[in-house]
């Protein structure tokens, strides 16, 4: 029967727990991830990073979902409970907060199967056939029932979901090789020269950090790999590689549905793709639709009004052009340009914000300038502030990227220690 079927599919995904992976740090993303994972990060004017891969199981039909947390979990953990508390409990739907609790050593994860390995006593008590296992910081809309119809269907006790990178990206996934079947025969985390396609000289296999596994074969190897006093107990270093050339392990290729070509998907890992990956969603047909309501992102936000653009003085004209403004947000005689501002952010008079993202719940103060900046959550920008013009200046009080994109934070601009969010 083939996974067209949707009686086919949703028996699939009813028997199914999905793991979301949240408790990683990020650390490339500076000062965003002091107070924060990185799954907790906002994206996209009024959601998190986290959003995404729940909203993909939702949207999928997966109703039993685990979100693993560990590192600074507060604001995550306060975010999935009131956003996404939706579900009916009598009918077995749940979307539950796992947080590291040394259920079975006295150490903290020690990496991606370690921790799905300190939970294992917890899968077992939900009995699934299928796990689902999802990194919680990655961008993309994905019908997780497609891939584990195709891993059924392929026979596989293991798939994993892989994209097109160039080879110069592919340097920071694991890269696979296949065969014409797409089963996967090789596969090396990080590699400094990655394996290009067999029909594509420049480009690699890269795996998504999305995995399906076979429930009981997923147990045997997490426990094998626990007893390995060698193993770094992490998904991409040991279980794959040790695996693939005893067991049945298949690629998916993830690629948009209606046209066949590499769909979307964003790693904003870094200050400078976090900026392009937000400033993306301004343009005229962006390659992620927020407005698509065949597969809509869910989220919490708190009741806002809506967004309020006053004065209409020659001089003094509050408003926005190729720009989204999101809720409880007052541009007051300011001028946004080509921009993405969060919910609750105030811009007062004779301001001009550009080529910029600003997080909720900040102030920017009047005739302040800002250009090319990311400004954090609670950020109060003094009157007259110039940032984003003079790179040397802007390097000694905050961070600038390598493409001289600016990162502004509230401890950067001298408040006192910040507040989880």
């Amino acid at each position: 029967m083939k996974y067209e079927s949707q009686r086919f599919v949703s028996r699939l995904t009813r028997d199914t727990l999905a793991l979301i992976l949240a408790g990683g740090r990020g650390s490339r993303l500076r000062d965003l991830t002091n107070w924060r994972a990185k799954p907790a990060v906002p994206f996209g004017g009024k959601f998190r990073i986290i959003d995404f891969p729940l909203s993909n199981c939702i949207n999928s039909g997966i109703r039993r979902v685990a979100v693993l947390s560990q590192y600074k979990a507060h604001s995550l953990i306060q975010h999935v409970q009131k956003g996404w508390g939706f579900l009916r409990g009598e009918f077995n739907e749940f979307v539950e907060l796992w947080p590291a609790q040394q259920r079975v050593d006295t150490s903290w994860y020690a990496g991606t199967a370690d921790a799905v390995y300190q939970n294992l006593d917890i899968i077992r008590g939900h009995a699934p056939e299928y796990i689902l296992i999802l990194a919680g910081d990655h961008i993309y809309k994905m019908d997780y029932g497609e891939m584990i119809a195709h891993h059924v269907e392929t026979g596989a006790d293991m798939t994993v979901a892989c994209l097109e990178v160039d080879l110069e990206s592919a340097k920071a996934f694991g890269v696979m090789g296949v065969d014409e079947a797409g089963r996967v025969y090789d596969f090396k985390e990080k590699p400094q020269q990655p394996q290009h396609m067999p029909d594509r000289t420049d480009r690699a296999l890269a795996s998504m950090g999305v995995y399906v596994f076979n429930t009981q074969f997923l147990y045997e190897q997490l426990i094998k790999d626990a007893d390995s006093p060698k193993s770094e107990h992490d998904f991409g270093k040991n279980i794959i590689p040790e695996i693939i050339g005893k067991y049945r392990v298949m690629a998916f290729p993830y690629r948009d549905t209606q046209t066949g070509t590499q769909a979307y998907w964003r790693d904003v890992g870094t200050i400078d793709s976090y900026w392009t990956a937000n400033l993306e969603l301004i343009g005229v047909t962006p390659e992620l639709n927020l407005y698509d309501t065949q597969w809509p992102i869910w989220t919490y936000q708190e009741q806002l009004p809506p967004a309020k653009f006053i004065f209409d003085d020659d001089d003094r004209r509050g408003m926005a052009v190729d720009s989204m403004v999101s809720g409880g947000c007052i541009i007051s005689g300011a001028t946004v340009r080509h921009s993405l501002l969060y919910s609750n952010v105030t811009a007062n008079s004779f301001a001009t914000i550009e080529d910029s993202v600003i997080l909720p719940d900040v102030d920017i103060g009047c005739k302040a300038r800002l250009k090319r900046v990311v400004v954090d959550q609670g950020c109060r920008i003094p009157e007259g502030m110039v940032i984003g013009e003079d790179p040397e200046e802007d390097a000694r009080r905050f961070h600038v990227s390598p493409n001289g994109i600016v990162l502004v934070t509230a401890e950067m601009l001298g408040a006192p220690l910040h507040y989880a969010r």
